[in-house]
Formats: structure tokens, C-alpha cells, sequence
């Protein structure tokens, strides 16, 4: 049965860690954006997160977007500090064209820093990707 389900390949959708200044409390915040590049919107967006290591775990997470349009991107979740420490894992599955996509983005602990920033396309800021 599991081996006539066809499950693609995801491309074109990844997750960022972008360091942002919180506009009310003036702080310096990392939050989690999801970020569709393809030139069609995917829909029924589910996102399942969670902080984890050895024998520690945060709870799970669960986020839902109904459609993120083509050539867009959507905030997803703040991150704490404390859960920088740790592996942080986005599982991510959608519709697109008719079809089911899943793939799991993980933060390597202590991979989401100042250092890592990078430009990230379509947000216009910097940020670490999700490998």
C-alpha cells in the first residue's frame, strides 16, 4: 500500500530563520518563515514543529495556511533563545497541482546565529535556511 503512494520531491519551498527587531518591544527576535518560490500557490500548508536533543523535548508545535501564493512567504513561528541549543525540526506538507508534497527542514542546534545570516530570497532579509 505505502509503496503506491507517490510522494514528489519538494522544490522551490524552505524554511528560514530570519533575525528580525520586534516592533512594539524592541528586541531582537528569530522567527520562522516559510517560503514558497515556485509560480503556483500551495495549499492546505501544514507545519509541524519541535525543539529536540538527546533527552530533552519541547512540545509540538502544529501551524496551518490555508494557500501561500506563488512567489510569497508567510510567518510561521518565533523562536525562543533557549530552543537555539537545540535541533529544531519544520515538518512541512502541502498540496500543489493536485498532488501532496512532504519534507522535513531541520535546524542543526546552535546552527541558527548571527554568523550564519545570509539573504533570503524573496523575504529581502537575512537569515539561515533550513537544510
Amino acid at each position: 500500500m505505502k509503496k503506491d503512494i507517490e510522494i514528489p520531491e519538494v522544490t522551490g519551498v524552505f524554511v528560514a530563520a530570519i533575525r528580525e527587531i520586534h516592533s512594539e518591544y524592541k528586541t531582537n527576535d528569530w522567527n520562522v518563515y516559510i517560503v514558497n518560490e515556485q509560480d503556483i500557490p500551495i495549499e492546505m500548508v501544514l507545519i509541524v514543529s519541535r525543539g529536540y536533543e538527546k533527552h530533552l523535548e519541547t512540545s509540538k508545535m502544529r501551524h496551518k495556511l490555508a494557500q501561500l501564493p506563488p512567489k510569497s512567504f508567510a510567518k510561521v513561528e518565533f523562536l525562543l533563545d533557549d530552543v537555539l541549543a537545540l535541533n529544531n525540526e519544520f515538518q512541512v506538507t502541502y498540496f500543489a497541482d493536485n498532488k501532496m508534497y512532504d519534507k522535513k527542514f531541520i535546524f542543526r542546534k546552535n546552527t541558527i546565529n548571527m554568523n550564519a545570516l545570509r539573504a533570503i530570497p524573496l523575504v529581502g532579509k537575512k537569515g539561515v535556511m533550513a537544510n
